[in-house]
């Protein structure tokens, strides 16, 4: 496998180079992103949840390369854990420790017909039943190293259908998973210009053989795993509407689960978009909805489809500090989004920008007893720009989430106050400074925290912050970093304390550990 592996970048390398010398022979193109931290001891933490690894390093790296001429594109991924960083799940395998081929690909692609064999990336529906995909802030890649066909028949209806075994962190799980997707327009096929409406419908097997293995053979009575979705689309006069329903046949939603059982998932969405007014609505029902790629396999990483928190996903500090983790097992709830902007037609850099949201999520009582409060968040922000040098951002959040995911009626309230100004002191010079607070009477109680970043744009930029609890801990979570950027590459050293706790992307957390130490992040695209 290694020499096939070396054999393949040999080719890919040569045939880009090649390309490089001269357009005529296709276009080569690439990217570098490598995250480093160098871990300190620091005596203010302490406890199973604090990242001090021996050698005091960690190094999660990808150089990727996509070659394109014509309807044909080929393309590797090189990445390198040397070893990886804590909080990620590919420590758990090998010591997180390897330099691997981790994606490579051969693809060719018009508008009728498509063709990929290697590493598939591909989605059907919302991802309820599937979904691979890569996230690098979260130590995801469940590829699958298989085939991947698509064909169309005008605007009419798409169809899909691969193959392959999934990637669980540095190798690939021993199962395999196939499946299929019918995507049809029926607003095309009956002419109906003044509006869109699609009919979508997909399936997908996940096929193990551990009937016969000691730790399953008393618990499994089958190999496969069916999961069947049906869903619409519907867009008329600025109305978006969206729904899907999911079956799942019987699995075992977690390794050590006694009995498999059957699931299903319920999603719907609503949205509305008019002239300075949006709004949005979504719910969701899941019910034994987590998938694995491997009976074999452990970690967040270890996922066969896309369940995101469908919450308000923050940027700022203490809005951002317990958000919300799906349980699907078994939930229910929804949230709601309405946006408003005035901007009058006589000054259009003195404008205002509104935004309310709602969430809420209870458990299935199936599973916890009766339905408690797993998720509630109330928030609202408003923007305004004064004048073209200075604009104001303020958010309130109300949020009371239960600590034990709906085994008990406890739960934990805190009340967020955020202050967002940007003052610009010329084209490339700005300032940004941000105050938070978080009331609460549960938990660690009372937090606040602070950022100033100045920028000199387009290739400077400095920051400092801080989060300090001093409800109970005492502890400050400061950081300071620079940043410089020039063409396509990005440099970015910087040093601080990190508090233990969920790292979301997309609406989907990892957990990571506390730590303090110095980071080098490098980014670049050529």
């Amino acid at each position: 496998m290694k020499k096939k592996n070396l054999a393949l970048l040999s080719m890919l390398g040569v045939a880009a180079t090649l390309s490089a010398q001269n357009n005529e022979k296709g276009t080569l193109t690439g990217s570098l992103e490598s995250n480093n931290i160098y871990y300190v001891e620091d005596n203010k933490l302490s406890g199973s949840t604090t990242a001090n690894p021996d050698d005091h390093f960690g190094s999660n790296s990808y150089l990727k390369l996509d070659y394109m001429k014509g309807k044909f594109s080929a393309g590797l991924q090189l990445e390198a854990f040397l070893p990886a960083l804590q909080g990620y799940d590919y420590a758990l395998y090998g010591g997180g420790k390897r330099t691997m081929l981790g994606a490579k690909y051969v693809q060719w692609e018009d508008e009728d017909f498509g063709f990929r064999a290697g590493d598939i990336y591909e989605q059907f529906g919302t991802g309820l039943i599937f979904r691979s995909y890569e996230d690098r802030a979260l130590g995801f890649n469940n590829s699958l190293e298989g085939v991947h066909g698509r064909f169309s028949y005008k605007n009419y209806l798409t169809v899909k259908a691969m193959y392959g075994r999934p990637r669980l962190y540095l190798d690939y799980a021993e199962s395999s998973v196939r499946g299929g997707n019918l995507n049809v327009s029926l607003s095309d096929i009956t002419g109906w210009s003044s509006a869109v409406l699609n009919l979508e419908g997909s399936y997908v097997n996940r096929y193990e053989n551990l009937m016969d293995t000691p730790d399953f053979m008393d618990r499994l009575s089958t190999n496969s795993l069916d999961m069947y979705s049906v869903g619409a689309n519907w867009n008329w006069n600025g109305i978006d509407a969206r729904m899907e329903y999911v079956t799942k046949s019987k699995d075992l939603t977690v390794a050590t689960a006694k009995e498999m059982v059957s699931g299903k998932a319920i999603f719907a969405e609503l949205g509305y978009s008019g002239s300075g007014f949006s709004a949005l609505a979504s719910y969701r029902k899941l019910s034994n909805m987590n998938t694995m790629l491997t009976l074999k396999g452990q970690g967040s990483g270890n996922v066969l489809n896309y369940i995101p928190a469908l919450t308000r996903q923050y940027t700022y500090m203490l809005a951002n500090l317990n958000p919300y983790q799906v349980s699907p097992d078994g939930e229910n709830g929804g949230q709601g989004d309405i946006y408003y902007t005035y901007r009058p037609s006589s000054n259009r850099s003195n404008y205002w920008k509104m935004h309310a949201n709602v969430s809420m999520y209870y458990s299935d009582s199936k599973h916890t007893g009766e339905s408690r409060l797993l998720w509630r968040d109330v928030n609202f922000d408003v923007e305004h720009r004064w004048n073209k040098s200075l604009k104001t951002i303020a958010l309130v959040s109300v949020q009371e989430w239960s600590p034990t995911h709906g085994t008990n009626d406890v739960t934990y309230a805190s009340n967020i106050f955020v202050l967002d100004n940007t003052y610009k002191f010329n084209r490339k010079t700005s300032l940004r400074v941000e105050l938070q607070y978080l009331y609460s009477t549960d938990y660690e109680k009372d937090w606040m925290a602070g950022l100033v970043e100045l920028s000199f744009a387009p290739k400077w930029s400095v920051s400092v912050s801080d989060m300090y609890n001093h409800g109970k801990t005492k502890i400050h979570y400061y950081n300071a970093s620079v940043s410089y950027s020039a063409n396509r590459t990005r440099i970015q050293l910087g040093y601080g304390r990190n508090r233990a706790g969920y790292v979301c992307s997309g609406g989907v957390c990892r957990y990571t550990p506390a730590y303090t130490g110095a980071n080098l992040t490098v980014t670049s695209s050529f």
